[in-house]
C-alpha cells in the first residue's frame, strides 16, 4: 500500500478522483465557501453528524464531489488518540472490495501527531492475513492520500507514520503465522531479509554456537523440540560506531505448550503468539529502515520451542546461566525467562546505552493491566520516564510496575541460586526481578506484553505493539544524540538519509 502527502484542502478534495473519500471534521470546523464545506456544516447545523470523535455521515454520490463515497467524520480536537478512535468507527470502510483509492482530508489544521496516527489507522483498519489463508480476500486498498493545508509543516510526522506502518505489519505478520510457518528457523531467515536493508546487518547463531556461549538456560528450553533453536542478532548502525547502542530483546518462543507442567487445552493454539516479543524487534529494524534514525540500535532474539519429549527440561532441574549463576527450574511454563536471562547476559557485550527486553512474558500481568497497557519495570528512572512518554506519543501504552526488593525473597531456592518462579503473588514482579539478577549495571526496562501484543475471540490476531512505542523511543533518543553531538559543535552522528515513502507488505 502507498501513501502520499498532498498540500489539499475541501474545495480541491472535492475534485480528487478516488473510491472513498474521507474528511476529517475537527472541534469547532470552519467551513469555507466551496461545496463541501456547505455540505460538512449543514450535516452538523441539522445534527445528522457531530465533530465528536467517531461519529460519522456516509454518502454516495453526493453533488460536486468526485469521490462515489464520501465519508464526513468527526475526530474531536484531532489528536492522535482521538483520530485513532474516529477511524475505529469506520474501519469497514477501508476493507470494501471497492475501495482500491482513497483520500483522507483534514477540513481543519492538522496536528503531527494526528497525520501520524491517521496513517497508521488507515492501515490498521485495511490490514488483511492472508499468508496462510489464501483464499481470503486481500486488501484492495493500494494507495490512499493524506491531504492537509499545509503538507511540508507534517512531513517528518508523516513520513514516521509510514515507517511505523511498515515495522507494525512486519510484526503483525510474524506474530499471526502459525507455530510450523514461524519456525526459529523461519524467524532467522526472516531477519536476514532485514540484513539486506540500509545499515543493517544479521547473523544467526546455531545450537553449536549458544552451547560455546554457555547459554544453558535458553539450551534447556529448547531441549524438548525438535526444532534447532536460534540465537539472532540484528544490528542497526545509524551513528559513528562510537556511540553505544540501545539493545533490544525480544522473547522468540515460536510455541509454548508449557513444556512438561503442560497448559490447559484451550486456546493453547494462541501460545503461537508467544514470540510476538521476537516479532516487535523484527517490526522496529523493519521500521529502522525505512526511517534511517541517526542511532545504533542491537535486536537479540532468542527463538525456540517449549516442547514436552523425553528430553525436556523437568521441574525440580538445575542448569547453569551464561552467568554462572545456576537456576532450579520450578515450573517449566515459566520458560520465558529462562530463555531471556542468558541473552541479558550476552547483551552486555554491547556496552549499551540502555536495554529493553520485550516479552509475552506473565498471565499476571493481563490480570493487573488487561490488553490496555502493557507492563513497565526498570532500573532507571530517565529510562523508564522515557519510554512510559514514547508510549503515550504513540497510542501505545505502558504502566511502570514496582521492583522493590522485597519481591525477590520468594525467588530463593534450597538447590540452585535462584528458582525460577515465587508464588502466585505478583507474579509479574517476581518475573521481572529474575530478569533483573541478570542485568548488571547497564539500564534496563523490561516490557511485559502478554495482554497488549494479540487479541482474542473473534478478533483474534496480533496488535504489532509494542513496535510503536519502541520506534518512539529510539527517535527520541535520537534526538538528543543529535543534541548533544549539536552543542559539541559536532552536528548529529549521522545524516539520515531520505527513501521514498511507501508502505510495503511484510
Amino acid at each position: 500500500m502507498n501513501f502520499d502527502l498532498k498540500t489539499l484542502e475541501l474545495p480541491a478534495a472535492a475534485t480528487e478522483k478516488c473510491d472513498l473519500l474521507v474528511v476529517l471534521v475537527p472541534d469547532g470546523f470552519k467551513p469555507g465557501q466551496d461545496a463541501l464545506s456547505a455540505l460538512v456544516a449543514h450535516a452538523l447545523k441539522c445534527g445528522d453528524l457531530e465533530s465528536k470523535a467517531g461519529k460519522h455521515l456516509q454518502l454516495y454520490l453526493a453533488p460536486a464531489v468526485s469521490a462515489r463515497r464520501v465519508v464526513l467524520l468527526g475526530v474531536g480536537n484531532g489528536t492522535a488518540r482521538a483520530i485513532r478512535q474516529a477511524f475505529q468507527a469506520i474501519a469497514a470502510s477501508f476493507k470494501l472490495s471497492q475501495v482500491k483509492r482513497a483520500v483522507v482530508c483534514f477540513a481543519g489544521d492538522a496536528q503531527a501527531d494526528g497525520v501520524c496516527a491517521a496513517v497508521q489507522a488507515v492501515a490498521d483498519a485495511s490490514y488483511v492475513y492472508t499468508t496462510t489463508k489464501p483464499k481470503a480476500d486481500a486488501r484492495t486498498l493500494n494507495r490512499v492520500v493524506i491531504g492537509v493545508a499545509h503538507a511540508e509543516a507534517v512531513r517528518e510526522a508523516f513520513t514516521q507514520g509510514v515507517g511505523l506502518v511498515d515495522g507494525v505489519e512486519f510484526a503483525r505478520e510474524w506474530g499471526n503465522r502459525p507455530a510450523n510457518h514461524a519456525t526459529p528457523s523461519l524467524l532467522g531467515e526472516a531477519a536476514k531479509s532485514l540484513g539486506r536493508q540500509p545499515r543493517i546487518q544479521c547473523k544467526v547463531h546455531g545450537p553449536t554456537e549458544v552451547a560455546r556461549l554457555g547459554m544453558g538456560a535458553f539450551m534447556a528450553v529448547a531441549r524438548g523440540s525438535e526444532e534447532p533453536l536460534r540465537l539472532i542478532e540484528l544490528r542497526y548502525s545509524g551513528a559513528d560506531k562510537s556511540e553505544a547502542p540501545v539493545v533490544l530483546v525480544g522473547k522468540g518462543i515460536t510455541f509454548d505448550t508449557g513444556g512438561i507442567s503442560i497448559k490447559p487445552a484451550a486456546e493453547m493454539d494462541e501460545m503461537k503468539f508467544d514470540m510476538c516479543g521476537a516479532a516487535s524487534v523484527l517490526g522496529v529494524f523493519r521500521a529502522l529502515a525505512e526511517l534511517q534514525p541517526a542511532i545504533n540500535v542491537v535486536g537479540l532474539i532468542p527463538a525456540c520451542e517449549n516442547m514436552p519429549d523425553g528430553r525436556a527440561v523437568k521441574p525440580g532441574d538445575v542448569v547453569t546461566s551464561m552467568s554462572g549463576q545456576t537456576i532450579e527450574i520450578l515450573n517449566t511454563d515459566a520458560e520465558g525467562r529462562l530463555v531471556l536471562c542468558d541473552v541479558l547476559t550476552y547483551a552486555a557485550r554491547f556496552k549499551p546505552a540502555a536495554v529493553v527486553d520485550i516479552a509475552t512474558l506473565t498471565g499476571a500481568c493481563v490480570i493487573a493491566l488487561g490488553s490496555v497497557r502493557s507492563g513497565l519495570f526498570s532500573n532507571n528512572h530517565a529510562l523508564a520516564s522515557a519510554l512510559s512518554a514514547a508510549g503515550d506519543a504513540a497510542q501505545d501504552l505502558c504502566w511502570r510496575m514496582p521492583l522493590d526488593e522485597d519481591y525477590a525473597d520468594g525467588l530463593k531456592s534450597n538447590f540452585a541460586d535462584i528458582g525460577n518462579v515465587a508464588g502466585r503473588a505478583g507474579g509479574s514482579i517476581t518475573a521481572a526481578k529474575f530478569l533483573q539478577r541478570f542485568v548488571g549495571e547497564f539500564p534496563w526496562a523490561h516490557l511485559d506484553i502478554a495482554g497488549t501484543a494479540w487479541k482474542g475471540g473473534a478478533v483474534k490476531g496480533s496488535t504489532g505493539r509494542p513496535v510503536g512505542l519502541l520506534v518512539h523511543y529510539l527517535l527520541g533518543h535520537a534526538q538528543q544524540l543529535s543534541a548533544k553531538g549539536a552543542l559539541k559543535g559536532a552536528g548529529p552522528s549521522a545524516t539520515p538519509t531520505r527513501r521514498k515513502v511507501r508502505s510495503k507488505p511484510a
